[in-house]
Formats: C-alpha cells, structure tokens, sequence
C-alpha cells in the first residue's frame, strides 16, 4: 500500500492515471475510521480504476479548539482496516503545514445560503473551513467521483454547491449512513463515547424514526415540539438543535409542500456532539 504525505509525490503518481483517463475516485475523511468510511471505499473501489483516501484533521473547520485536541487520530490502525477493503488504495495523510503551506486560515465562500443553516449557524465559521479543505483536496487528486456520507448530509449540499460554483468536473455521490446495530450513527466522535454512553445514544435514532412516523399526520411544528419534549426527558442529553428542512436548500420549514424534507439534530452527550439526520418522507 502506498502512503503518502506530500502533495507532489501523490500528484506525480496520479499523473499516469489521469494521461491514461482512468478513472479516480476518492473518499476525504479525518481518519478514525469506521465500517461507515469503509462502505464509501468499497463503492469507489467498485466504481473507479483508482481510489485515494485522505487522512487529514482539518483544523480550519473546528471552531471548538478542545474538540479539535480531542479529535481521535489513529493512522496506523486506519491503514490496517484500509488493507481490508484493498491493498492498492492511495492514501494521502498530509500534515497541516502541507496543506496550508505554513498559512493555516480558510477562505471565505458563498453556498448560497446552505453555509448559514443549522451547523453553519452553531458552528461560525465551520463551512469556509470545508470549503477549503475540500477545495484543496480536489485540486491535488483531481477525482472522477468523490463519495460523503449523509451523515453530514449539509455538508454533502454543500460540496455539491462548490463543484457547481468552482466548475468542477467532479461526480459528488452521497452515500447512505451506516449504523450500529443499535441504530446510532457511526462516527469517528463515537470513539469519544463509553460503553454505556453509545448504549444511550441509540436513543437518538429511536426519537427521530418516530419524528419521521409523526411527519406523515403532524404538522411540522407537532413533529419539533415531540422531539424537543422527548430530550427534554432525557437529562442526560443536552439540545443544541433540531430542524425540519427542504433537502435541496436546508431552509428550515414551517409547513409541509410537495418536496423532499429532511430532519436533522445535534445533541451532546458526556460532552460529545452527536449530529444525524433522517428522510421524513
């Protein structure tokens, strides 16, 4: 397996690949790898000639200096599972100062209004450093195919709006969320949990497959106070948000019309921040 951790070097390697105009598909993450980030891997490689895998804690995203501290960085053992789907996957593990050449700031981007809703709005500043990060990564691996999970379904909109912005010719495939058993969303912030804490976390799931069931009869104020009240009992978990939004442009809704709504929440447990998010209809 090859493993690089300089631009050049990954972008000569690449070179025969785009002359021959094999196909690259590629799969950003920040490491601490799941069955999740696994399931993305296995669809490029199915899809692609080539597949790339970066590992980088992008610290231009954090607004919360501690989380970003606290962030699980695992990269031997993110190689090792990497070796489960295939050997011949590129894995790109920069280090911050080769990715901002010694200037770690974002820049700034327009989305059009998706960088202003729910995480956007929690967290200042968050989407000018994906937008950067990703920015950058697309300009080194030049992919056929990028692949995200709907975990971080906003920031899906959103990559989406920057290739459409930048004139991009990168095929953005949103890829299903994977769970635990227990329905919790697998994260790499996951790791932060205990034993007990991920057995409660499976709540979160439970509460938003009836928020989903409440959609189909309820109005959307009834489907938000539910899910407000059900945390509310739960003292355990502290609110940051829950919105019921048109998927195409995040704008929170008020009342139903015929389009593709979606419901999203953040909480914090143990003072761990969980997101997820489902499809009410």
């Amino acid at each position: 397996m090859l493993i690089f951790n300089n631009k050049a070097d990954l972008i000569a390697q690449l070179s025969a690949h785009l002359s021959s105009k094999s196909s690259i598909g590629f799969v950003p993450t920040m490491g601490a790898l799941h069955k999740g980030h696994l399931s993305l891997l296995e669809k490029s490689v199915q899809e692609n000639d080539i597949t790339v895998i970066s590992i980088f804690v992008n610290p231009t995203q954090f607004n919360n200096p501690e989380d970003l501290t606290k962030y699980p960085r695992t990269l031997d053992a993110d190689v090792e599972k990497i070796k489960t789907v295939s050997d011949k996957i590129l894995v790109f593990a920069p280090s911050v100062n080769e990715m901002y050449d010694g200037n770690t700031v974002s820049g700034h981007f327009s989305f059009d209004g998706l960088e202003h809703q729910m995480e956007g709005n929690h967290r200042p500043g968050h989407f000018d450093g994906v937008g950067t990060i990703v920015k950058k990564l697309f300009e080194i691996v030049t992919p056929t195919n990028a692949y995200f999970g709907e975990k971080d379904f906003q920031q899906l909109q959103i990559v989406k709006k920057l290739v459409e912005k930048t004139g991009m010719d990168i095929n953005i495939i949103g890829c299903p969320i994977s769970r635990e058993t227990s329905g919790l969303a697998m994260s790499s912030r996951n790791e932060r949990l205990s034993e007990e804490d991920k057995d409660k976390a499976a709540v979160v799931y439970k509460i938003l497959s009836r928020a989903r069931e409440l959609f189909a009869t309820e109005s959307v104020e009834n489907v938000k106070k539910y899910v407000y009240d059900a945390f509310e009992a739960l003292p355990e978990f502290s609110m940051d948000y829950f919105e019921i939004t048109a998927e195409d442009d995040l704008v929170p809704a008020n009342t139903k019309e015929n389009k593709k709504y979606r419901g999203f929440i953040a909480v914090f447990l143990s003072n761990v921040r969980l997101i997820d998010n489902i499809s009410l209809n």
